[in-house]
């Protein structure tokens, strides 16, 4: 039986900021605060569970096949943080997880606090800007971010190019201690040596040939702020000392002055390159390694990450054409989630731009797709199609099929016609009615 918690618990509740409430061990919701009431769906007086008001669920989380960290906390008696995606009033968001147990004075776990904080630089559905996305591997990030971005720790970024390592760092920095200064972002490798210590340093008036005033380095615009390094695998060996330097000492100057400064800035770091590797083989310091790899992450693959290619193609669409209702053709949709994606979103963003462009209408079909996609297809693309694992109908057969055939064929809609052996008349009509049936199915 339940025992109901006393009115100091329950007065403790309001001193979150961020929805809170306290829960029984059966997941109960006991109580809640005021922010848990505006932000959630309202409680009813009759008995209700977390998993029912966060998730819509019938049976707990980890029944559900997710994580569920109050089973965790019960299990081990620790604290637990993780990432969901909750319903809330205003719609799916990723929310950050904290469950805390509550003791009584045998030691026994009677109560379980649930903190939710919702993270608000990234979306679970389709937004014009901002991050994007619902996978495993996508919240698996989201949660690395939301632990370290209110600390100073260094971030390091890892992953191939076109995979958002910008985009990550500008989360990060929103929710750092240093989100009111400037977000300064350096392309290390657009950093010539020459010019490598007055853009990064600044420089005096006549410190050097055309040096005709005083100019503040990236250093310094970043002062209370973050200073992004890009590419940082790329700086050369020699300037690598350099850098090292103002990390460790927080001291510089700029060029032509003998005045010390100091810096002040939360530093990330990002590259595509493997830098233990280059460690290994002397082309990165080992040094300047160990001291920009403290909180490393490591950003998934586009195709890592193929079930958010849907949800990445609609946020990108209103972000390339806001003044157009634009939708994918669902063989377009099938083309694009069987593409191999070398250059990632980067890449999705360029096919989808290209494909704006040759549309008139306000569906995406496949040959409005850059032909050139083709030798990039994902090796389950080029088997052969497998349309039933079992027996199905003939219209089943051949709706799949034109589906397939369209996604893979890379001219017009004429030419697949004819290649088809169909009258083009009688192939739009096959296709308009494969179209109605996926709708209603």
């Amino acid at each position: 039986m339940t025992v109901m918690p006393s009115p100091e618990i329950l007065q403790f509740l309001q001193y979150y900021p961020v929805p809170a409430a306290l829960l029984s061990v059966d997941y109960e919701i006991l109580a809640t605060n005021t922010a848990y009431q505006t932000h959630y769906t309202k409680i009813s007086p009759e008995k209700t569970y977390c998993y029912a008001a966060s998730h819509h669920y019938n049976v707990p989380c980890d029944q559900a096949g997710e994580s569920c960290p109050l089973k965790t906390t019960l299990e081990t008696g620790e604290a637990q943080r993780v990432l969901h995606i909750h319903y809330t009033r205003h719609g799916e968001s990723h929310v950050d997880i904290q469950t805390l147990p509550i003791r009584n004075s045998n030691g026994e776990i009677v109560y379980l606090l649930e903190v939710l904080r919702t993270l608000k630089i990234a979306s679970p559905d389709i937004m014009a800007e901002g991050l994007v996305g619902r996978s495993p591997a996508f919240q698996q990030v989201l949660g690395l971010v939301s632990r370290v971005a209110p600390s100073e720790a260094t971030v390091l970024l890892l992953g191939e190019s076109g995979t958002g390592k910008d985009l990550i760092a500008q989360a990060i920095h929103a929710e750092s201690p240093y989100a009111k200064g400037q977000f300064v972002p350096v392309d290390c490798s657009g950093l010539s040596e020459n010019l490598f210590e007055s853009e990064l340093f600044g420089h005096e008036k006549g410190a050097f040939t055309g040096a005709y005033q005083r100019k503040f380095g990236l250093v310094e615009q970043a002062r209370d702020g973050t200073l992004f390094l890009d590419e940082i695998g790329d700086v050369p060996l020699n300037l690598q000392v350099k850098l090292l330097r103002l990390l460790e000492t927080g001291i510089y100057r700029r060029v032509g002055s003998i005045e010390p400064q100091k810096a002040n800035f939360r530093l990330i770091c990002a590259t595509h390159k493997p830098l233990a590797d280059m460690v290994q083989t002397g082309t990165f310091r080992q040094d300047l390694y160990y001291r920009i790899n403290v909180f490393p992450i490591t950003l998934p693959a586009l195709r890592q990450r193929r079930e958010d290619i849907g949800l990445l193609c609609d946020s990108l669409l209103k972000r390339i054409a806001p003044h157009r209702v634009l939708t994918l053709h669902p063989s377009s949709l099938a083309f694009l989630q069987n593409y191999a994606f070398m250059g990632n979103i980067r890449e999705l963003r360029n096919l989808l731009e290209r494909a704006s462009l040759l549309t008139d209408g306000e569906e995406i079909l496949p040959h409005h797709l850059n032909v050139e996609v083709v030798p990039n297809l994902h090796p389950e693309m080029k088997e052969e199609p497998q349309f039933c694992t079992a027996f199905c109908t003939l219209d089943e057969v051949e709706k799949n099929y034109l589906t397939w055939a369209e996604a893979n064929f890379t001219g017009t809609l004429k030419a697949l016609a004819q290649q088809l052996g169909l009258q083009e008349r009688t192939f739009y009509r096959k296709r308009q009615e494969s179209k109605k049936k996926g709708a209603e199915n």
